[in-house]
């Protein structure tokens, strides 16, 4: 591109922020003013099944659309996508992820809507915010998942106890007052023994929230002779799983390794020259013909 007198305006005021290598990155997506946005399309409370479904048809897009992508949680109207550590989606440029991300999950929510929604119209547009956030090691990419799931807990037995209550004749003042200074062990004898509802009874994916990850599956074919072999390929899947309890097995976790080597086949894929990898631990390494 030719200079001119009016590049300075790129030169000195752009900022192409990188994110540090060797790090997971994850992006975290949440809607904006989506109190507002339930009440407009009536959706359902505490919980409504379809809108999370919603979500979690944007959540498995992403994973299609970006596979350097090795991991997705969301609840309610959040999702966070984990990046695998060694990725160089758009050179780990900042504002390229954050954009990508935030604006192709807005998009899917747009064109699925009818699909979740038949009888029901788009009366406003979403609108997504997104942040990035680096992490060193698997431990803390669990924490941070973990601490995700706690929150989606809370939240969730919170809004469960607070919309009963609302239901049952309460005023939304006088359920808060109802609730202030309660413990997790109250709300729980407040809904067994108010409403006879036992929490745990309630839908996984309400209390737990979803996982979108990819497993390997098995597929018998015939090869060119009609020998039978076993080809496997990685499907989407789409979980209601506990993250909290979840912690990593010594020496070996196999959840852990497995992550590591589905990091270290989407490395291989897009890089053709590279003829080898070796990896155990939280440590991989690449060999390349010279």
């Amino acid at each position: 591109m030719a200079n001119s007198q009016y590049e300075y305006v790129k030169r000195e005021f752009e900022f192409d922020r990188r994110l540090p290598p060797s790090n997971w990155i994850v992006v975290r997506i949440d809607g904006c003013h989506f109190h507002r946005f339930s009440k407009t399309h009536a959706f359902e409370k505490p919980n409504d099944e379809n809108a999370l479904r919603l979500m979690e048809t944007c959540a498995t897009a992403m994973l299609k659309k970006f596979p350097d992508i090795v991991f997705a949680y969301g609840a309610s109207d959040e999702y966070s996508f984990v990046f695998r550590e060694q990725t160089e989606f758009y050179n780990r440029r900042e504002s390229k992820i954050l954009s990508l991300c935030v604006s192709y999950f807005t998009s899917v929510y747009v064109m699925k809507w009818k699909k979740i929604f038949p009888n029901k119209e788009l009366k406003e547009p979403p609108y997504f915010d997104a942040r990035a956030v680096c992490y060193p090691n698997l431990k803390t990419i669990r924490d941070y998942l973990a601490w995700r799931q706690v929150d989606c807990h809370i939240n969730n037995q919170y809004n469960t106890c607070f919309w009963m209550l609302v239901k049952s004749g309460k005023s939304e003042q006088e359920a808060q007052l109802s609730l202030k200074g309660t413990s997790s062990k109250d709300k729980n004898e407040l809904l067994a023994q108010q409403f006879q509802m036992n929490y745990d009874d309630e839908l996984a994916m309400f209390r737990k929230g979803s996982s979108v990850y990819r497993e390997k599956e098995g597929k018998v074919v015939k090869n060119d002779y009609g020998d039978p072999i076993k080809r496997t390929r990685p499907i989407l899947t789409v979980a209601h799983v506990d993250i909290i309890g979840f912690s990593f097995d010594k020496p070996n976790d196999a959840v852990a390794l497995s992550l590591m080597n589905e990091s270290a086949s989407l490395m291989i894929e897009p890089y053709p020259d590279i003829a080898f990898g070796y990896g155990f631990g939280s440590e991989y390494r690449y060999v390349v013909p010279i």
